[in-house]
């Protein structure tokens, strides 16, 4: 049975093993900087589990900063509430369970939370290869972005409400 929650401290363990499958090491955040995002904002994951296994989750925080910049993945207490913007830092599903449905449905929840919130909008960046994937949700690509995070090449998404 699928189901859908916000984080707790003891998905910790889960959320680190996941991001490991599903990037390179250069681009992973570490458990650690996953203890300290969960500290501040819990709500702002959004997991997926199929059972009592964590399949795909979707995280990042609330901001009045309107571009995604690379220190908002290491800083979590830059994380405000009633930010103007929700930022995603990062869209996992594990390579099995992948072509499913499993991160569209996550996206779409992030932007009806945000919407909820009376946010501005969603921001997030992705590589080239994933401009029409994020495209049909309502992202619009606004270029490269400054990001160097993990030495990728990363696009601007936006969707404005």
């Amino acid at each position: 049975m699928i189901s859908v929650r916000t984080a707790t401290i003891n998905d910790l363990d889960a959320i680190a093993a996941v991001e490991a499958e599903c990037f390179p090491s250069s681009e992973a955040a570490t458990k650690e900087c996953f203890l300290e995002r969960l500290k501040y904002y819990p709500d702002c994951f959004w997991l997926m589990f199929d059972e009592d296994r964590l399949i795909s989750f979707v995280d990042g925080f609330a901001t009045d900063d309107k571009d995604l910049a690379d220190e908002m993945y290491d800083n979590a207490g830059m994380h405000k509430a009633d930010g103007e913007w929700q930022m995603i830092f990062g869209v996992n599903t594990i390579p099995s369970c992948r072509h499913r449905g499993c991160a569209g449905l996550l996206i779409k929840m992030v932007i009806e939370d945000a919407k909820d919130n009376k946010r501005k909008g969603v921001v997030l960046t992705c590589k080239e290869k994933l401009i029409p994937y994020y495209s049909k949700f309502g992202f619009e690509n606004e270029g490269i972005s400054s990001s160097v995070h993990g030495n990728a090449v990363w696009y601007q998404m936006r969707l404005t409400f």
